[in-house]
């Protein structure tokens, strides 16, 4: 899902976020990568063409993203967080094997239903599925 510098950049103003030459290349990188990348894998991937980008840098970037709503942040092991540009309510499927994070899609009916809990204020709704995809199972598995 690759988009032009200026949509990227309307999008990050649309967060009330000042677009800059880095955040717009870390934007687009989360909207191009649906493979919920983590601040180390971002780092490498850019690096190469942004060779004063810091792991600090990004870092202080996803962090203002998060705060400002234009992205997710999966904490699915407790030890490494993963970044989501897609804010759209949905799943995730996580595979135990090989360690990928897939999204599924789920009815918007469900997920106003899940976020509706009387007397209270739901920010954010988070299913996750666990499991094997796949690309591990291999293609004689039978389900």
């Amino acid at each position: 899902m690759e988009q032009p510098t200026t949509d990227i950049a309307l999008h990050l103003k649309s967060h009330g976020i000042r677009p800059s030459m880095q955040r717009i290349a870390i934007m687009e990188y989360l909207l191009s990568h649906a493979t919920h990348p983590t601040v180390d894998t971002i780092y490498c991937d850019l690096l190469p063409k942004m060779p004063t980008l810091s792991r600090t840098t990004i870092y202080n970037t996803l962090e203002l993203f998060r705060e400002k709503g234009a992205i997710r942040v999966l904490n699915i092991d407790n030890k490494t967080a993963h970044y989501d540009g897609d804010i759209s309510g949905h799943a995730h499927f996580i595979c135990h094997r090989c360690g990928k994070i897939y999204d599924v899609r789920i009815p918007r009916e469900l997920i106003m239903q899940l976020s509706m809990i009387p007397k209270h204020l739901v920010e954010q709704t988070e299913i996750n599925y666990n499991g094997v995809c796949s690309e591990c199972l291999g293609p004689n598995v039978v389900r």
